[in-house]
C-alpha cells in the first residue's frame, strides 16, 4: 500500500516527530531558520525541508524582511487536528467522571 504524502493534509505533516518539534520551537513567535536549527537541533537543510512541509500545508507561514525569513505557526490550520482530538477528549472526561462518582461511592461505603 502507497503511503500518503507527507503534504497531503496536516496529520500527515504532524506524523513526522521532527516537524511537530518545529513547530514547538517556534512556539508563539516568529523564529528563523537559524533560530530554528540551534533551538532543534536538526540541521539547516533539514530544517529547511521540513519547513517546506509545514508551509505547503498551511502550518507555517513565512515573512520575508530583507535576506531573512521569518516562520510563525499558522494556528487555524490545526483545527482538523484539534477536532479530532476533541472527540478523544469528550470520552475521556467522561470516564473519568464514572471513575470518580464510583471512588466517590466507595468510599462512602468504606468504614
Amino acid at each position: 500500500m502507497a503511503r500518503a504524502a507527507t503534504t497531503a493534509d496536516v496529520f500527515n505533516a504532524i506524523s513526522e516527530v521532527a516537524r511537530r518539534g518545529l513547530l514547538d520551537a517556534i512556539g508563539r513567535e516568529e523564529c528563523t531558520v537559524g533560530e530554528l536549527v540551534a533551538r532543534s537541533g536538526l540541521s539547516q537543510p533539514q530544517v529547511s525541508k521540513h519547513l517546506g512541509v509545514l508551509r505547503a500545508v498551511g502550518l507555517v507561514r513565512v515573512r520575508s524582511e530583507g535576506r531573512r525569513r521569518w516562520y510563525r505557526v499558522h494556528g487555524p490550520a490545526l483545527k482538523p487536528v484539534y477536532d479530532w482530538v476533541r472527540a478523544y477528549e469528550r470520552t475521556w472526561n467522561a470516564r473519568l467522571d464514572r471513575l470518580d462518582d464510583l471512588l466517590g461511592e466507595l468510599q462512602a461505603e468504606s468504614p
